[in-house]
């Protein structure tokens, strides 16, 4: 496992030696946001009884600033190293397809996870969040890390230049997490909205993480928790399976 560790401790400090731009911007951007929402709504908006909006936003901001964060952590590594060329240094070593995964896999958790604590440290100069289940929201920051991670490898190993990356993450990634709940209930929104929101895996992601926090939520926790798990499972097989057979990574 010599080459797995190599690996994942290369993804570690890839992201680590630019910390400034990694992890310190998302933060103060997150932060932003919470400022901004805060300061037009927090008087007006009432989500669940006896949570004020300020404090409704902080688990929607840190779970969303982490899976974004998750997903351009492995992203960006993988198209960078296809660029660049030095990919080959990658695929040339005795590492399996397993390993190749799982080290980008923990790097983009671990990337994520850093962010989401840094902005739920940040959010305490606002407001002093309570976590009634840390456990419960532990575990979806990291099967959300997880997700995100895996469909970062799943869209650096498809994308061929930074502009395929980013119409990805325009496209796909920056819907999915700002239409998930982040900034309100779903069941504020119309009925066509409410069942499009249904069927966004982020969604539970976001929700699950907010029941940790409060221990009330817009659906089930457990049916979140299904929901995510399937998620990622089915992402992280696909991964598997585009790493095992090469497919743009050997020519």
């Amino acid at each position: 496992m010599s080459g797995f560790r190599t690996l994942l401790y290369k993804e570690l400090l890839r992201f680590w030696r630019v910390w400034f731009q990694t992890i310190l911007a998302p933060i103060i951007t997150a932060l932003l946001y919470l400022l901004i929402f805060s300061h037009a709504l927090a008087h007006h908006v009432e989500v669940y009884a006896g949570i004020g909006y300020v404090e409704f936003l902080v688990p929607g901001l840190v779970m969303m600033s982490l899976l974004q964060n998750a997903f351009a952590n492995s992203s960006s590594s993988l198209i960078q190293s296809k660029i660049t060329g030095n990919i080959v240094f990658v695929l040339l070593p005795p590492i399996s397809w397993l390993e190749f995964f799982l080290a980008y896999l923990l790097g983009s958790i671990f990337r994520g996870l850093t962010v989401g604590a840094g902005v739920w440290l940040g959010t305490m100069l606002f407001v002093a969040p309570h976590i009634e289940h840390p456990l419960i929201s532990l575990v979806f920051a990291g099967l959300g890390g997880g997700m995100l991670g895996a469909l970062g490898i799943i869209a650096g190993i498809w994308s061929e230049k930074f502009d395929q990356l980013a119409a990805f993450q325009n496209f796909i990634i920056m819907p999915l997490t700002f239409l998930s709940g982040v900034f309100y209930s779903i069941h504020s929104l119309p009925a066509f909205w409410f069942n499009v929101s249904r069927f966004n895996p982020v969604f539970y992601m976001i929700d699950g993480f907010r029941f940790g926090f409060f221990g009330v939520s817009d659906v089930a926790p457990h049916t979140s928790l299904l929901v995510v798990l399937t998620s990622f499972v089915a992402l992280s097989a696909l991964c598997l399976v585009l790493l095992k057979r090469g497919y743009k990574l050997r020519y």
